[in-house]
């Protein structure tokens, strides 16, 4: 299978067809956006549903940037709308002298038009393209816009993008500001247009802390939730409120300054923690690949500590040289600036070009921290301890990482003994299961196709690294065997080119064990391996939880609808041939037939509707263990009828957030999650 090319359908026939002019199309309007919507959202999951939230937000938040706006509210309608109001200078309502229609018009229904490219109107700004409110319009069943200005209530309303009549006057008002309105596409967001509040919440969280001026309240009519979010203290309060799990080894350091009309804020504190979270942002812009402001950071910090701890003679030993890696661990740090004209490495906006802006940080990050440094001698001898410990601490993992990398330099002798190899060596082809106990990871190896799929049982519960350093880390077999086994190293030396598997993925049991194995491993990632996230190798396998027999024929489900869903079709007797591929094995899951003369009619399995359907055995998969081979390849491995949830990084902060509540030293913060998602939980395996 993996060693097969397929031809595209209709591919045989393209030679017959000649290639000309009249084969250049030319979308027009929004109709590009309509056709190739990842191109401007990412993608129609619910990341690039929340995305249209986002862009628009974004808008009112450059209004407030310009100084004209210090309210933004987004509400959540019952009927799946959405509602974002500010009290900006609105969008302009006149006539667009190039285009002859108003202007409010030409913003909503034509790509890369706005007001962020004229730097007299917008000195900074995050929307640069002037797509983000078209872009939304256009993937809208319905949008509107109310614009309030001049004393006057202006709106238009659109369709699919297209205005359903001209700009009109429908009221007078004392207020200005722009409210948009509009409905998610079904035929474009076809898995949901369902808005999350706890999506969106980290969001707006995040942007109040970036921008102590402006108030932000997020409601939803559906579940009669609100939440208002302003951070006077900005930077600090956010600083603050990431290390809120973790003990402060100092007061929060302030770094404020401007150069060449580009403003920089830093702060940032060390905690006794190991790992670095810094979250660096351009214009609001959550830049979670770095560039020149964060380079321009870690510059300054190396450099000044590293003077201030010679010239306080705070390092003893010449056997101990200090590296940036060393300033890092255990330390908290939002960077913000304010670039005029930055230039962003893609369309993603995820990593700042300007080289420029490197020297301004490293500037005014060296001046204002030797000063702070020289003002506050215990923190400055404080911190220089715990780096000292980091610096021991990393001589230790450097020799434990020596040994994976010696082993990860031999051959196949050298891989881990219970992985079970494939056999073919394009990385692009093969896939790894990280398969939880050794009795799945058994199933797993009879089942698999060996060309291509590689099985590597997991023994146990992996350490977990949120409260562990490097070198306790690499002394975990069960960790060392996945690095071995994926090939890429660790730390400095890690090498996406040399992983051995396209696909990584992490398979369970759908228990609170094998939830907790999961997010032991993906803990490791995140903080080890982030890189692996990002190129999008990591999956999370998904095992059906039911199995549904009547007579000979067997259905898995994978959740209640799913069940729900099979026995309604049961008792209409509206079975064709069965879903799963396992044509020889039987089931060896152990079954409690139902008595009919027996029982009473509460034990009977029931259709969605609540009637009984007779015959029906339903069982509930425990475990993997529980599968014999064949199920295990039908349902959870066969790439023709498996289902993978892919792993990925929506939100760095978000997530950095989440893994330290979950698997940090904290108590309390784990208690007040799990009392808050408790009513979210579906299959709870008491």
């Amino acid at each position: 299978m993996a060693e097969e090319l397929e031809l595209v359908p209709g591919a045989e026939n393209v030679e017959a067809h000649e290639y000309g002019a009249e084969d250049i199309q030319i979308l027009k309007g929004l109709e590009a956006v309509r056709r190739r919507p990842a191109m401007y959202i990412g993608d129609v999951s619910s990341r690039g549903l929340h995305h249209l939230v986002y862009e628009i937000v974004d808008n009112s938040i450059d209004e407030v940037l310009a100084g004209h706006a210090n309210e933004i509210t987004i509400v959540l309608k019952e009927d799946g709308s959405v509602e974002v109001t500010d009290n900006g200078r609105g969008i302009p309502t006149g006539i667009h002298k190039g285009e002859g229609v108003s202007a409010l018009q030409v913003v909503m229904t034509v790509l890369h038009a706005g007001g962020k490219f004229d730097k007299n109107v917008y000195k900074v700004s995050g929307g640069l393209h002037g797509v983000g409110a078209s872009v939304v319009n256009a993937l809208a069943e319905w949008c509107e816009v109310e614009v309030h200005q001049d004393g006057k209530i202006f709106l238009q309303r659109y369709e699919k993008g297209d205005p359903m009549h001209e700009v009109k006057v429908i009221g007078k008002t004392k207020r200005t500001g722009t409210t948009t309105r509009w409905k998610p596409d079904a035929e474009i967001f076809r898995q949901s247009i369902t808005m999350r509040m706890d999506v969106l919440r980290e969001r707006m969280m995040e942007l109040s802390f970036l921008n102590p001026a402006v108030s932000i309240t997020l409601s939803d009519e559906r579940s009669k939730e609100e939440e208002t979010f302003h951070a006077k203290g900005g930077i600090k309060d956010f600083v603050k409120h990431v290390d809120r799990t973790r003990i402060s080894l100092h007061k929060p350091v302030f770094i404020e300054g401007e150069k060449d009309a580009t403003p920089v804020e830093i702060c940032f504190e060390y905690n006794d923690g190991f790992n670095e979270n810094l979250f660096s942002y351009v214009n609001n812009i959550n830049t979670h690949e770095g560039g020149s402001h964060v380079a321009g950071f870690k510059a300054a910090l190396t450099r000044t500590m590293n003077n201030y701890a010679t010239k306080n003679n705070l390092v003893k030993s010449d056997k101990i040289s200090l590296t940036g890696d060393d300033f890092r661990e255990g330390l908290t740090v939002i960077i913000s600036v304010k670039v005029p004209e930055p230039q962003f490495e893609g369309q993603t906006k995820t990593k700042l070009g300007n080289s420029e802006v490197k020297g301004i940080v490293e500037s005014i990050m060296n001046e204002q921290l030797a000063q702070f440094l020289e003002e506050n001698p215990p923190i400055g001898k404080r911190i220089i301890e715990k780096v000292l410990r980091a610096a021991e601490a990393r001589e230790a993992a450097r020799k434990a990482r020596d040994i994976v990398r010696r082993k990860n330099a031999l051959e196949n002798s050298a891989l881990p003994g219970k992985l079970a190899d494939c056999s073919i060596n394009d990385p692009e082809h093969c896939e790894i299961y990280l398969v939880e106990g050794d009795s799945a990871g058994g199933s797993a190896k009879q089942g698999r196709d060996r060309r291509f799929q590689a099985i590597l049982p997991l023994k146990g519960k992996i350490l977990n690294v949120q409260k562990a350093r490097l070198h306790k880390m690499l002394e975990n077999e069960e960790i060392r065997n996945i690095f071995t086994a994926l090939g890429v190293g660790i730390g400095e030396q890690q090498d996406l080119t040399k992983l051995r598997y396209g696909k990584v993925i992490l398979m369970a049991d759908a228990d609170v064990d094998g939830a907790h194995i999961r997010t032991l491993i993906l803990t490791l990632f995140y903080n080890h391996m982030k890189d692996l996230i990002e190129a999008g190798h990591i999956y999370i396998a998904q095992p059906p939880l039911y199995k549904v027999k009547k007579g000979k024929q067997e259905f898995y489900a994978y959740n209640d609808e799913e069940r729900d869903e099979i026995l309604k079709r049961m008792k209409a007797k509206a079975f064709g041939n069965s879903t799963t591929s396992d044509k020889k094995g039987k089931a060896v899951v152990e079954e409690e037939e139902i008595d009919m003369a027996n029982v009473d009619l509460a034990d009977i399995p029931v259709d969605a509707e609540g009637q009984p359907v007779k015959g029906a055995v339903i069982s509930r998969f425990k475990g993997l263990g529980e599968m014999n081979p064949e199920q295990l390849w039908a349902t959870t491995m066969n790439p023709e009828t498996r289902t993978l949830l892919q792993v990925r990084i929506e939100d760095a902060y978000a997530a950095a957030n989440m893994f330290e509540t979950l698997m940090g030293d904290a108590v309390e913060p784990r208690r007040e999650f799990i009392e808050k998602n408790a009513t979210y939980v579906r299959n709870l395996d008491i």
